[in-house]
């Protein structure tokens, strides 16, 4: 994923390749940014939220968002046999609420359109980040007591307007 700075109030941000040095910083930002939504559902583990975040992570696949040098989120996008996957796209508490995840979005569905790939993502149930991928498309594919799955098509090409 190429970087890139935002326009708006949420400029300034870029985004640059994951390494194996970043996995521990991730596993505590996915900690704190999911707790809320995990102890709600009854699902929250000390442990077992970071483990799961480092038996999953796949640097060739994330990207870490970063303003003025500081990581302030991540995210990954992982192929898979008929669609991107969308993960443990997190942003710190602090910069959420600023445009930053749209912005974030945006591009990283540019790159999927530009495929022409259907990107798939699940969200824990009454998180409101279920917000911004609705507002960006995404629809329920199907839903259990714990996730929503979410699905978004490649959005269409906008065609040049005929002449007539």
């Amino acid at each position: 994923m190429p970087a890139r700075a935002a326009s708006g109030h949420a400029a300034g941000w870029a985004l640059r390749s994951a390494g194996t040095a970043d996995i521990e910083v991730i596993a505590e930002l996915r900690a704190t940014v999911m707790r809320a939504d995990l102890e709600r559902l009854g699902r929250y583990d000390e442990h077992r939220v970071r483990q799961r975040l480092r038996d999953s992570f796949s640097p060739q696949h994330t990207s870490i968002i970063v303003i003025d040098r500081e990581l302030v989120g991540c995210v990954t996008v992982r192929p898979a046999e008929d669609r991107q996957w969308l993960e443990h796209f997190y942003l710190a508490p602090h910069r959420q609420g600023q445009g930053l995840g749209s912005a974030v979005l945006r591009t990283v569905l540019e790159g999927t359109d530009a495929q022409g790939m259907t990107v798939g993502l699940n969200v824990l149930q009454g998180s409101a980040a279920r917000r911004l991928y609705e507002r960006h498309g995404f629809v329920i594919e199907a839903e259990d007591p714990v996730d929503v799955f979410m699905v978004r098509p490649p959005a269409a090409r906008a065609s040049s307007p005929s002449k007539a």
